[in-house]
């Protein structure tokens, strides 16, 4: 049999392993998900870290995933390990995410300043190796099949799995808020103990879900073992297309406000129910009238942003006959931007009337979580086809760098709110509701309006201006028909030779 015949064909991947992998993406959703969406409500307002700390972690961190991220895309298009290329890291590194997941979502009985050390410590540590497992994961497709077709598929219903995972710790908040408030005294307790349940369960079923990709999923296109090359970054950096995917992702990034300020608009900006009443109860009662709230009104937002992306999630895909990645991007972020500027206009006032447009403003999240990982891999393609080189490692770091990058800045933003408002959480008395009525006068509208903000002008403006550099993303139609066609003739005489 010739080389050229032991090629993989189109549709080569069998549908046991697609599970496999996307049942991978869906258990590493589940630990990202509860550390992007609730890691600084934690900090703040659970373990009472100060504001000043945890903005500058976000921002050093950032900086740490500006070196780290580069260099393990570089590890992995060097290294040749024994059991795969890009598998062999996911035998070993989805335990120790797991754990550190766990710790990073408990308290011990530490000083402040100590506290603070351990933070920084399990944060960094979390993230350093969730990069260096999630570079080679999302790299696999381009072993997996050679075809742009499937590979664009698989990615984009591993993206769908992910989302679903990574929305599970939202419904665990919710559920456990309401849940625990009428079994446990202590409102701190409540607290705390909602996160760790909530942080065990994500952990140990996304450990499960994301530890059994290697042993199914299979490396059937032999990317190039090759040794140490130079111009690595300078390649990347003069690859247009993945430039411009990549500007689009950080611009963009106003997207994860939707979930990363969602408690913080619970806690501060809306409440459920008569709140002069509330403020008269017996503290037992108190608790339980603002867990409800906090979970009514989180909840509701969820399902509101859940809904537009999901469902923007599955119907992506279908489209791709008709519309290009372009169109799907440029068409949806007008969406987006529109509604959470009406968002923005028609106020915190009405909770209601804003949860519609809410469900719109979260329709350009599925897309760019959807379509972004194959205008990586499309970008990878023109890459070898205009260079004759591949940087599987280094392309994927970048879109883990931007997905990071993007988090961090929503992360920055939200504690810099706290300390433009200056809100000082360790005032507030945990035990008289005072979270609420320390800011009130039916809560201070200032304090409403920073944090309603950031869920509808910050997103407005971010979904708006990241169509720009969709623009010049040439990547499309008749030339990429072109890239891909040729690129195939040249891998196929390669085979044969």
């Amino acid at each position: 049999m010739s080389k050229k015949q032991k090629q993989p064909r189109a549709g080569v991947i069998p549908m046991g392993e697609q599970f496999s992998y996307y049942l991978g993406g869906f258990g590493q959703g589940m630990m990202y998900g509860i550390m992007s969406s609730f890691i600084l409500d934690f900090y703040i307002n659970v373990a009472r870290l100060n504001v000043v700390f945890v903005l500058l972690l976000s921002l050093l961190s950032r900086v740490w995933d500006a070196i780290n991220d580069p260099i393990m895309g570089i590890v992995v298009d060097r290294a040749n390990p024994k059991r795969g290329k890009l598998r062999s890291y996911l035998f070993y590194l989805p335990l120790p995410i797991a754990l550190l997941t766990i710790l990073m979502f408990w308290v011990p009985g530490l000083s402040p300043d100590k506290l603070m050390i351990y933070a920084a410590a399990t944060y960094v540590l979390w993230e350093g190796i969730y990069t260096a497992a999630d570079i080679p994961y999302w790299s696999l497709p381009n072993a997996m099949t050679p075809h742009e077709a499937e590979r664009g598929r698989v990615v984009s219903v591993s993206r769908i799995a992910n989302g679903i995972g990574s929305a599970l710790p939202s419904a665990l908040i919710m559920v456990l808020s309401a849940v625990l408030a009428r079994v446990l005294q202590d409102p701190a307790q409540v607290e705390t103990t909602k996160f760790m349940v909530t942080a065990i369960v994500c952990a140990g079923l996304g450990f499960v879900c994301y530890a059994q990709t290697p042993f199914k999923v299979k490396e059937r296109v032999p990317l190039p073992k090759t040794d140490s090359q130079k111009g690595s970054l300078k390649l990347v950096l003069k690859c247009k297309p993945l430039m411009m995917t990549v500007l689009m992702g950080i611009l963009s990034g106003g997207r994860y406000m939707f979930q990363a300020a969602a408690p913080h608009v619970a806690r501060y900006a809306f409440y459920f129910g008569d709140f002069q009443a509330m403020l008269g109860m017996r503290p037992a009662d108190r608790s339980i009238a603002l867990q409800d709230s906090y979970a009514k009104i989180y909840g509701v937002m969820q399902i509101a942003v859940a809904g537009g992306m999901f469902v923007s999630m599955v119907i992506t895909p279908l489209l791709y006959k008709k519309f290009s990645y372009k169109q799907l991007l440029i068409g949806s972020c007008a969406v987006g931007g529109v509604s959470s500027l009406a968002t923005w206009l028609i106020g915190y006032g009405s909770f209601y009337a804003i949860i519609p447009l809410l469900l719109l403003s979260a329709i350009p999240v599925g897309v760019i979580n959807v379509v972004s990982f194959p205008m990586v891999g499309d970008s990878l393609d023109y890459m070898e086809w205009k260079t004759g080189r591949r940087e599987n490692g280094l392309g994927s770091a970048c879109q883990s760098f931007v997905s990071k990058l993007a988090n961090g800045v929503a992360t920055t933003s939200i504690a810099a709110v706290y300390l433009l408002l200056n809100l000082d959480v360790n005032s507030l008395v945990a035990d008289s509701g005072a979270n609420l009525a320390s800011v009130s006068a039916e809560m201070i509208p200032s304090v409403r309006t920073g944090f309603f903000s950031l869920v509808s002008l910050v997103p407005a403006i971010s979904l708006l201006v990241c169509i720009v550099p969709v623009l010049f993303y040439d990547l499309t139609g008749k030339k990429k028909e072109q890239v891909m066609r040729e690129l195939a003739e040249r891998r196929a005489q390669e085979a044969e030779g």
